[in-house]
């Protein structure tokens, strides 16, 4: 028996200072993260496979573990495990055995240099990262070390809520960062890369993940050659793969078969979604599954209507050549919205290991409705003037064609068809160019029967609706709005918020999602990763809506920028008796 945190799976993630464990010797855990109290992500007492460590370790671990956890149970505080009651027992499993390389490939590109780099150094700066790590980046620029790491120190920033040893802490980070360059389809160039990697790997077990921050389009070239000239010898090799995954069923489909040429499932990281790896998303499930006042009433019976909402307040500024072979429904919908409705709706898992939940998000994906033209509004933004600005259309960025229909916004009503969701309108709305920028779930409850108070909110009973919000983006929050008496002799109702705001509650930053998820790569949790039947049933559903708009060429309606949106979504939402909740007037939480 051994000690795991509740954020690792059995196997995939261990507490560091004496455990054993059946995950690679690479496996990460909460104790290297820095969180110095079991408290914050819980204990449980998991059996795991002893490699290459003693089973008498394992035994004087778990008494230890017992007794700690025992003698603050007695003391009245069991969340209050402290992990320094484990110091003693560091020398049991230390392993210097073995390696971590990580290759970012596409290290040229924006995106490795404002997200995955700085997320790297996060999980350096956190103590989340093995001791012994290398990261390479590998893109067809002509570079040296040096310039890379001048490239990447430009976009590194430390923890608002610690500070401390920042710049010691960024040298030591940019001496781990090395350069190869060379062509994405080039064995020869990868066997370099090989040698490069191995003499910092040294005798150690290597184990290698390559983050292919590339186009779609040269994804089988790098992973043919990573996987015929750099693939570890001894540890494990895993590739994480960024969206766009395709742009329906058969070219989605085709390049899962591609990949499996050269990758077995298991090492298949399908980074489809980053918003699973936002902090109120993983809430959602705790939200939902751990409070006795919620699970119940997660149904059609109480639950009148979902909304799925995502906004951002600005257009495409000159990325939209590559806006436009997309689109706003494969951009957002499909993926990001499509799976937060997934886990929102699914039932309860048989555990929180990555397959059963990812079991059951297939089924409400399988579940649900063929989507229908008449239940979706497009919407392309058109040039606008506010406050002497003059913010231009989406056909008026050079890089778009002129004639172009690609929905720069889209609204949605999708069902589920089965027994706990049958006739629940779930609302999908995004967009760009919109009044405000945000990411956000809605969850509307159904009307009061036999309202007593019905008086009080005159005709318009919506007004008295209960709503569960969680705000996903800026400004994290969850809250419920309730009816309240006003305070005084008469009788007048009032709509409050009962809210979560996580700002004034928690005192530390909230990780990036590229933190979370590449950290849950390196571990091998795959919770939130695609699983390749997942996104085949994903596309299913928006394959043919995509293929009916675009051999129609279904001309969208126009919005000015910076407006709330096309007025064909107001019709949509009425059409299901439903408001969407972002357009109304309310107290901020």
């Amino acid at each position: 028996m051994a000690l795991s945190c509740m954020r690792c799976s059995p196997g995939a993630g261990a507490v560091r200072r004496g455990l054993a464990s059946a995950a690679p010797p690479a496996a990460l855990s909460f104790a290297r993260c820095g969180l110095r109290r079991a408290a914050a992500l819980g204990w449980r007492v998991a059996a795991v496979a002893t490699t290459g460590v003693q089973g008498a370790k394992d035994a004087g671990l778990e008494k230890a573990a017992r007794s700690a956890s025992q003698s603050k149970v007695e003391n009245g505080s069991p969340s209050e495990i402290i992990l320094d009651d484990f110091e003693d027992l560091s020398p049991l499993s230390e392993n210097d055995d073995s390696t971590v390389s990580i290759t970012v490939v596409g290290a040229s590109g924006d995106l490795a240099k404002k997200k995955i780099f700085p997320a790297l150094f996060a999980l350096y700066y956190e103590d989340c990262l093995p001791k012994h790590f290398t990261i390479f980046g590998y893109a067809r620029s002509k570079m040296t070390d040096a310039e890379l790491r001048n490239m990447v120190s430009k976009t590194l920033t430390c923890r608002v809520d610690k500070r401390e040893n920042c710049n010691e802490k960024m040298e030591e980070f940019l001496k781990r960062c090395f350069y190869h360059s060379g062509q994405y389809d080039s064995e020869e160039h990868f066997m370099d890369l090989d040698k490069k990697l191995k003499q910092h790997e040294g005798s150690r077990v290597s184990n290698r993940l390559f983050y292919l921050s590339i186009p779609p389009n040269i994804f089988l070239d790098v992973v043919k050659c990573t996987s015929k000239s750099a693939s570890s010898g001894n540890g494990w090799t895993r590739v994480i793969v960024e969206k766009p995954f395709g742009r329906d069923s058969d070219s989605s489909s085709a390049l899962t078969r591609g990949l499996k040429q050269y990758l077995v499932e298991d090492q298949i990281f399908r980074w489809i979604d980053h918003y699973l790896g936002k902090e109120l998303v993983e809430n959602l499930s705790v939200l939902r599954f751990s409070n006795l006042v919620f699970e119940p009433l997660w149904s059609r019976q109480y639950i009148r209507n979902v909304q799925l909402i995502f906004s951002e307040d600005f257009g495409t500024e000159g990325r939209g050549g590559y806006f436009d072979r997309y689109g706003i429904i494969r951009d957002i919908m499909q993926n990001h919205l499509l799976q937060i409705l997934a886990l929102f709706a699914m039932e309860t898992p048989v555990s929180l290991e990555a397959e059963d939940i990812r079991n059951e998000k297939v089924k409400v994906l399988r579940s649900m409705k063929p989507l229908q033209l008449e239940d979706v509004v497009i919407g392309q933004y058109k040039s606008h003037t506010k406050g002497g600005t003059t913010y231009p259309g989406y056909t008026e960025d050079k890089t778009v064609p002129k004639d172009s229909v690609t929905p720069t916004f889209a609204a949605a009503a999708l069902f589920i068809n089965n027994a706990r969701w049958d006739g629940v309108p779930f609302l999908m709305k995004a967009g760009k160019a919109l009044h405000t920028k945000g990411a956000e779930i809605r969850v509307q409850f159904r009307h009061v029967p036999g309202n007593l108070y019905k008086r009080s909110f005159g005709t318009d009973l919506d007004t008295a609706t209960n709503e569960l919000v969680i705000r996903v983006q800026p400004d994290e929050a969850i809250y419920l709005k309730i009816n309240n008496k006003i305070p005084g002799l008469g009788m007048r109702l009032d709509r409050s918020n009962l809210n979560l705001h996580y700002a004034a509650r928690y005192s530390k930053e909230i990780p990036d999602a590229y933190e979370r998820l590449l950290l849950d790569a390196i571990e091998g949790e795959r919770r939130l990763f695609i699983r390749s039947d997942e996104l085949d049933a994903a596309w299913e559903l928006f394959t043919p809506l995509l293929k009916e708009l675009e051999e129609k060429r279904i001309a969208p309606e126009l919005y000015p920028y910076g407006s709330r949106g096309p007025v064909g979504a107001h019709y949509l939402a009425a059409k299901y008796n439903v408001r969407w909740g972002d357009l109304t007037t309310e107290q901020k939480a």
